[in-house]
């Protein structure tokens, strides 16, 4: 669960590996775009200021989380990027919808993972409420881009 106080932070760059010469690519989703806008912001933001050039960050838009996966694999196949970074928001409704988009993005993340050289991190929010989602993306729990764009920096370094 995040807290407030519990979350990755780009200021402290002492563990934080340089992005220069990388180029990442930023998958995001236009569902729950107030959302997803704030968390790919975040994300770029922290790349740029850790060294990836403006012209390392490719970014890429999908209509759905669903799609995020198909997103991330067209990304590794036509930009060959030193990482993926895929930003969604999940939402759950009163349906069991939530429950099969969650698991079929988070298995999509995962197969990619093991079948490409380069990490695809996983930014997408599976909240249950949209107000946890503004919290998570710049709010009083902090900003997962920004977690996912250091994350992304120190699995390049592995």
């Amino acid at each position: 669960m995040a807290s407030a106080n519990q979350h990755l932070d780009s200021t402290n760059t002492q563990n934080i590996p340089s992005g220069e010469g990388k180029l990442i690519a930023i998958v995001c989703a236009e569902w729950n775009q107030q959302i997803t806008s704030n968390l790919a912001e975040g994300a770029k933001k922290t790349l740029i200021e850790h060294g990836v050039s403006e012209d390392g960050i490719i970014e890429l838009d999908v209509p759905g989380a669903i799609e995020l996966t198909f997103g991330a694999k067209s990304a590794h196949e036509q930009h060959d990027p030193d990482a993926v970074i895929v930003i969604g928001c999940v939402i759950q409704g009163e349906t069991k919808h939530f429950d099969y988009v969650c698991q079929s993005v988070t298995y999509g993340i995962t197969e990619l993972n093991l079948s490409y050289d380069a990490p695809t991190i996983f930014c997408v929010l599976t909240d249950n409420t949209l107000e946890q989602s503004m919290a998570r993306s710049g709010g009083e729990f902090g900003n997962k881009g920004i977690e996912a764009a250091v994350a992304a920096l120190k699995m390049m370094a592995l």
